[in-house]
């Protein structure tokens, strides 16, 4: 996940003029005196107008650049993790395809079973006790415009389950949201045409990335936000989950920052991936049909929403999970279509370990 775009922040400031004050006295006198006045005072205070937005266009620029220097560019790929996971455990094996950017591909990690698509495939042989055959199709820098070419590769395997992880370079190129989530929705009516479940990781906060300083994080966390908020609505709609990751790693990173993210600051380490992985695989199984957590009742913030509320929810705490619901028999409400909000995160870390027994290592399919 690359920041050369975030410099495009920029060109999007306008700060609005003075608002709400009182009329001066000498609105008083003739018509045409009044009007020169007025033209005369519009004209300061668009130049005033224009100079802040030069200045704070500046200051994004500035740190923009400063960001783009303190964040190395992407280098060697990440580990491929293709292979079947559980090979020794009977059934037949259930197929996941991982589309998506870097954070799906596993970029910042150095060994295959610390990649998010090893992690949850190896925490999904073990929870439903058969094989995971997993193709990796994420491609690091993607935005979601180049989810259409991942999606044609993974329907020729077949697939059962499909993660998606995308959202965070369209925010850096400034992809309007708009057309970001038209790409989503239709990568993920393809994969659901075909019988395939489909979970999407939506827009990870980059205003959580240390590196990007305010003002340029602030601008960041919102733009972060609308979007996820805007593909969690549209993913539920075409028949998808959702599980928000927002700044899932952003106050670990405050107190452990060499431990939770990579070298370079800004994709996760290796324990950054198991604590997103762990934030996915309630909700993979509850896709998939398999068994989730037992609990007595809702946790605080859980429940039925609109889509609409849901969304907004879910985008300011990360590890939510939404999904279509009804209430009583009917899928959608005078505020839309029902959703149901569940606190994934953290959840099934013990299933995903940092270095699990020879029987989770995959069997690999003639990949290096």
């Amino acid at each position: 996940m690359g920041v050369a775009g975030v410099a495009g922040v920029a060109g999007s400031i306008a700060p609005a003029g003075p608002r709400g004050q009182s009329a001066p006295r000498w609105q008083l006198g003739p018509r045409s005196q009044r009007a020169r006045r007025l033209a005369r005072v519009a004209a300061i205070g668009t130049g005033a107008t224009a100079a802040a937005a030069a200045a704070t266009t500046g200051v994004l620029l500035g740190q923009a650049r400063q960001a783009r220097r303190t964040i190395p560019m992407a280098e060697a790929p990440p580990p491929r993790c293709d292979g079947v996971y559980g090979a020794k455990l009977p059934g037949p094996p259930l197929t996941m395809v991982v589309l998506g950017d870097s954070s799906a591909a596993g970029y910042g990690v150095h060994r295959r079973r610390e990649t998010p698509g090893s992690l949850l495939a190896t925490g999904l042989s073990r929870r439903l006790h058969r094989p995971v055959r997993l193709h990796r199709f994420a491609v690091v820098g993607a935005i979601s415009s180049g989810l259409k070419p991942q999606v044609e590769a993974a329907l020729e395997v077949s697939p059962d389950v499909a993660v998606i992880l995308i959202g965070g370079n369209d925010v850096t190129n400034r992809t309007p949201p708009a057309l970001a989530v038209r790409y989503l929705v239709d990568a993920v009516r393809a994969l659901r045409g075909v019988g395939c479940e489909v979970v999407v990781g939506t827009c990870p906060d980059l205003g959580a990335i240390q590196p990007i300083q305010p003002p340029l994080r602030w601008l960041a966390r919102r733009w972060s936000r609308q979007l996820a908020a805007a593909q969690t609505v549209a993913v539920v709609e075409a028949g998808g989950w959702t599980v928000s990751l927002g700044d899932l790693l952003g106050p670990r990173f405050v107190a452990e920052p060499t431990r939770m993210f990579a070298w370079d600051r800004f994709h996760p380490s290796a324990e950054g991936y198991a604590v997103a992985a762990a934030a996915l695989l309630p909700t993979v199984l509850s896709a998939l049909g398999g068994a989730s957590e037992r609990r007595a009742g809702l946790a605080r913030g859980e429940g039925v929403r609109s889509l609409p509320e849901a969304a907004q929810e879910a985008a300011r705490h990360a590890g939510t999970e939404v999904s279509a619901t009804q209430v009583r028999g009917r899928d959608r409400g005078p505020g839309g279509r029902w959703a149901q909000l569940r606190r994934r995160a953290f959840f099934g870390v013990g299933a995903v370990p940092q270095a699990g027994p020879a029987a989770d290592s995959p069997t690999l399919e003639g990949r290096p």
